[in-house]
Formats: structure tokens, sequence, C-alpha cells
């Protein structure tokens, strides 16, 4: 189920994931905004993904609205067109959040890390 969001200046593109999308669908997103990436907002409680935003803070918002809390949300790049492990980037500047140790764009915590990876595998069709 996707659920997309709308504006009363613009409609914009971001979705949420609750069950799957297609790599196609990603690639699709990609060659419309930047190119190689999608930007994406992982709940890592609820395990749903915001995707599509024009920024990480669009779909942190999006999903803050739609019932997930602030310490829940990272923010990552998704490149569809790679096939190894580096097609998830941990940078976002949503990502710094000092009251969570976490002082950079990256994500510190392996473990959290390892949960992302986990819930975009399974919310992302290859």
């Amino acid at each position: 189920m996707l659920h997309a969001a709308k504006n009363k200046t613009k409609i914009l593109n971001m979705k949420i994931v609750y069950n799957k999308i297609s790599i196609e669908e990603l690639k699709s997103m990609a060659e419309n905004t930047f190119g190689s990436l999608v930007k994406a907002v992982v709940d890592v409680e609820r395990e749903i993904i915001a995707v599509d935003g024009e920024l990480h803070s669009d779909e942190e918002s999006y999903l803050l609205e739609n019932g997930s809390k602030q310490s829940n949300l990272w923010g990552i790049n998704i490149y569809p067109d790679k096939v190894s492990k580096d097609w998830i980037e941990f940078d976002s500047l949503i990502n710094i959040k000092p009251w969570m140790n976490n002082r950079g764009r990256g994500i510190d915590d392996p473990s959290l890390k390892e949960k992302i990876k986990e819930i975009v595998e399974k919310r992302v069709k290859r």
C-alpha cells in the first residue's frame, strides 16, 4: 500500500511504503528527480519508508504528520541502479541527533544501520 502526499500549493510525489515498492518504480523516481538516487526516510519503529521527496526533511515531516516519532526517523539515499551493498547511503541532515549520540549526517550505530538495511530490503522488491 502506498500513501501519496498532497500540498495546498503543489502536489508532492512523496509516498509512504507500507508493503512493497518495486525497484523499477524507484528507478523511475530517480530519473525524474536526482538522476541516480531517491531520497528516503525510514521509520525504524513502524518499519515503513517515505520516498520521493525533494528533501529528507519533507519526507520526515510527512511521516511525522502520519504518526511517526522523530527519534525513529532516519534519512538515507537509495541508488536503485546499484546491485551491490552500496545501494543504500546513510547521509542526511535529519540524522544529526546529538540527543541520541548521533552527531553527524551518517548513522553511527552499526545495529541501527543494519536494522535500516533490513527494512529497506523488506520493502523494496528487487
